[in-house]
């Protein structure tokens, strides 16, 4: 690890203080992408600026038409949150195959998205439910908010304070992972809405998460998984590794899909 200063505010407007006036200082949330990013040396910020003392930042709140979460929720909460549970299980559901218990009891909602993993599972969820990220300064719609490969609408001094997903009709998460890290080799997120139906893909492309037109298409005619067999996802620009290359990874997205769509019935 590089030398740095930390520092824990004890309120938002001193954490947006600190991010503002240091020369090149880093959010830590839960910190389980930070951390092992500090220990291999592959990152050198100035500051540390902890927000696990600024009030405010966490929390589940439902109201007639959206859930809100703050951003400094771990995963494990979401996961065990009776009003999650009953008014969007698929996000309880997503929560709770998260790594494994000590990322879920550490890792945050907030920490998530404004990393932006390609193969993370909290931006299918905000894309697939057309979410609003609440920052200390604005709001912004999912569909702006995700520009690519670990980067977002985010200004620099920034910070994210919840994310409020509407609640749809019907909505599933289904997820191939790696093993091994629990990461999304290929993650979508499906959801019924008034307005038609979402499928948000996350872990395959290389472009980060994206929604699966064909799909949606698809979906809005029936929807049933019957509806997906022979949709055809092109595998361009899709990941290719050591787990599969774009073809493997095309074919999953709409056996993923299939089976969220299955679990919404």
């Amino acid at each position: 690890m590089y030398v740095f200063d930390y520092h824990r505010p004890n309120s938002l407007a001193d954490a947006h203080g600190l991010l503002t006036a240091r020369e090149d200082a880093k959010i830590l949330a839960g910190g389980m992408t930070l951390i092992p990013t500090l220990k291999q040396r592959l990152a050198q910020p100035s500051d540390l600026i902890d927000l696990s003392a600024c009030p405010g930042l966490s929390g589940i709140t439902l109201a007639a038409d959206s859930l809100t979460i703050g951003a400094m929720t771990c995963h494990a909460a979401v996961a065990a949150n009776p009003q999650v549970i009953a008014a969007l299980p698929a996000l309880a559901s997503l929560a709770a195959g998260i790594g494994d218990p000590a990322v879920r009891n550490r890792g945050t909602l907030g920490g998530s998205i404004a990393n932006d993993d390609p193969a993370a599972d909290w931006p299918a969820a905000c894309l697939g439910l057309g979410a609003t990220i609440l920052t200390d300064s604005r709001e912004i719609a999912a569909e702006d908010f995700f520009l690519g490969l670990f980067e977002t609408a985010l200004e620099p001094a920034e910070i994210i304070t919840a994310v409020r997903f509407p609640l749809p009709l019907a909505a599933a998460y289904a997820k191939f992972d790696q093993p091994a890290s629990r990461f999304a080799l290929v993650g979508v997120f499906v959801a019924r809405t008034a307005a038609g139906s979402r499928v948000a893909v996350t872990g395959a492309s290389q472009e980060g998460v994206f929604r699966a037109g064909d799909l949606e298409k698809a979906l809005d005619r029936d929807f049933s998984a019957a509806a997906l067999e022979g949709v055809r996802v092109s595998p361009a620009r899709l990941n290719e590794d050591i787990h599969g290359d774009g073809a493997y990874r095309a074919h999953l997205i709409g056996v993923m899909a299939g089976r969220a769509v299955s679990a919404c019935q």
